[in-house]
């Protein structure tokens, strides 16, 4: 397998390949782009639709181009622009019954919603998605595993812990996008109130770079190409301290490591097969 990053894409990625972008992720906006040349879905679309637009067409992708939404949960840094997108452009949006109830006023009308249960897979054209629970604060947090040409996909962020389910369907991707919210030093010495420190550093909130550097310890393999960093703090954590933090585990392997921001993202990723 060649695995090569790709800064210049179509609209979709070529055949017997599967392409990742992360087009924002943080506390001000997450949507992960995922296609295998025939499929192309968002993974949440926390920012404004226009914005998500303008985010794509810079990456050379066409957001007219997408089949479907799949929606995480329903806190407004992954669904602000999920109600325009689908109704823009005709999407169904693929999103469980809790984290829809949850949501209804945020999302408007759909122009059509495919409910999912965490635990049973589903496809959406030639891609294979398994939903799994994750334990983070919302009715019904998911994290994700796709499954496309031969390939495996894990996506799991606002993880919250890095409980026994998450890490076993995290097993043998090819690419995995992991969350590194916080240093935890910084959280402790920096501005927030004490009770929302305690809701970032607990069991519903998220995984701090030491933590996601444990996680990534069980699930290295010789065929990890790609390990993306997401859901960064811009308060408590940077870019710098993530990857030195994770880039102990990766010594000697051949994965690539890239970090997300919240204004850019992270340059698109191909895996050639």
């Amino acid at each position: 397998m060649d695995a090569s990053p790709s800064a210049d894409a179509s609209a979709k990625a070529d055949p017997l390949s599967v392409s990742v972008c992360v087009l924002a992720s943080g506390s001000r906006g997450n949507a992960i782009y995922v296609s295998d040349g025939c499929t192309a879905i968002l993974i949440d679309a926390g920012l404004s639709g226009i914005e998500i637009q303008r985010r794509m067409s810079a990456k050379g992708l066409d957001p007219a181009s997408l089949d479907a939404i799949l929606v995480s949960h329903e806190h407004a840094d992954h669904i602000q622009g999920v109600g325009v997108l689908s109704r823009r452009f005709g999407l169904p949006v693929h999103i469980s019954d809790e984290t829809r109830k949850a949501s209804k006023k945020m999302l408007g009308k759909l122009a059509a919603i495919r409910p999912f249960r965490c635990g049973r897979s589903f496809s959406i054209g030639d891609l294979v998605v398994h939903p799994f629970s994750t334990s983070h604060d919302a009715v019904d947090s998911a994290g994700f595993t796709i499954r496309c040409n031969g390939s495996k996909v894990g996506i799991a962020t606002d993880l919250g812990i890095a409980t026994s389910v998450v890490k076993t369907h995290l097993q043998a991707c090819d690419i995995l996008i992991l969350e590194s919210n916080h240093d935890d030093r910084m959280l402790i010495d920096g501005p927030y109130p004490w009770p929302l420190k305690q809701r970032i550093r607990g069991r519903s909130g998220h995984l701090s770079n030491e933590d996601a550097a444990t996680l990534l310890s069980t699930l290295q393999h010789d065929r990890l190409a790609h390990v993306i960093l997401a859901h960064l703090s811009e308060e408590n954590n940077t870019p710098d301290i993530a990857r030195k933090t994770i880039e102990t585990v990766l010594q000697g392997s051949s994965t690539k490591l890239h970090v997300a921001c919240q204004m850019n993202g992270c340059r698109l990723l191909t895996l050639e097969l």
